[in-house]
């Protein structure tokens, strides 16, 4: 019974780095909600990383009223939102088609599918921009959810390509005896079956979506339509520039990024599980 109370040194130190390792990762947490909340006296003063001497909560209001993230941030919700639903029921259907039917030239597809996970999403921007022009959709919503949407289908084709093997097809044939559809197949039982699949390309497109720059900055010119990452970045005056309010911006913009993965924390080490079981 000692034996088994002791603990043994090696996993104190085990202990030990776990811990450290979490502090590291949530201290960038702690200290952007501490810069959102002082001045630029305290921020480039003495008071760098402690508590704020005066707590701003202001700052939020600056920032979401007068920097207007209160309507960049509805931009990227709606951006981010519309580019997973497209991604997901693309890819979906895609991998069902692909995975299930029996049909010509399918192999050859999957491959050229799986090509676009080669090209550098950025190397694409000057032919975009043409094509966008044409099309009039320059400062629109479609100008980024498309190439956001487009970019994020080969890896969630190779997500859900490789799930789709473990479901039975006897669930199928089952389902298409007893009178269902191939619609009825594909959204009563496929889809249920690889929700901890979609979690996973949930997450993988809300993160590239959300975070994105370049193309927000490029293909957007009206303020009406710009997201979080090109708003906060047109915060910074030429001259002057209130670090405060720009920190309870980023603040804002990373709350979405820790709620989704608390949300789908569960479905996402589910996935990792399965994968790891198939290999």
């Amino acid at each position: 019974m000692m034996r088994a109370n002791r603990t043994s040194p090696g996993k104190i130190i085990t202990q030990v780095m776990l811990m450290s390792w979490a502090l590291i990762n949530i201290f960038p947490l702690y200290w952007l909600l501490t810069f959102s909340l002082k001045d630029n006296y305290e921020i480039f003063g003495g008071n760098i990383v402690g508590l704020p001497n005066n707590w701003l909560f202001s700052n939020y209001t600056q920032a979401l009223i007068g920097g207007r993230v209160y309507l960049y941030f509805f931009n990227s919700v709606l951006v981010t939102a519309l580019t997973i639903m497209l991604t997901c029921l693309i890819s979906l259907m895609a991998v069902y088609a692909l995975e299930r039917m029996v049909w010509r030239g399918r192999k050859l597809v999957m491959i050229l599918l799986l090509l676009g996970l080669m090209i550098p999403i950025h190397a694409t921007l000057l032919p975009l921009f043409i094509v966008f022009g044409r099309l009039r959709i320059i400062s629109t919503h479609w100008a980024l959810i498309l190439p956001y949407t487009a970019f994020a289908i080969p890896l969630a084709i190779l997500i859900f390509s490789g799930f789709i093997h473990s479901i039975p097809r006897e669930m199928e044939e089952a389902a298409c005896i007893d009178g269902a559809s191939i619609y009825g197949i594909f959204f009563r039982i496929i889809v249920p079956m690889l929700l901890p699949a979609i979690s996973t390309v949930t997450i993988f497109t809300f993160l590239h979506s959300w975070n994105e720059l370049l193309f927000a900055q490029i293909f957007i010119s009206r303020e009406s339509v710009r997201t979080l990452t090109a708003g906060i970045q047109a915060m910074s005056g030429q001259y002057q520039t209130n670090w405060g309010p720009i920190g309870a911006a980023l603040v804002v913009a990373t709350f979405p990024t820790l709620l989704l993965y608390l949300l789908m924390s569960k479905e996402v080490q589910k996935s990792l599980l399965a994968g790891a079981v198939k290999g």
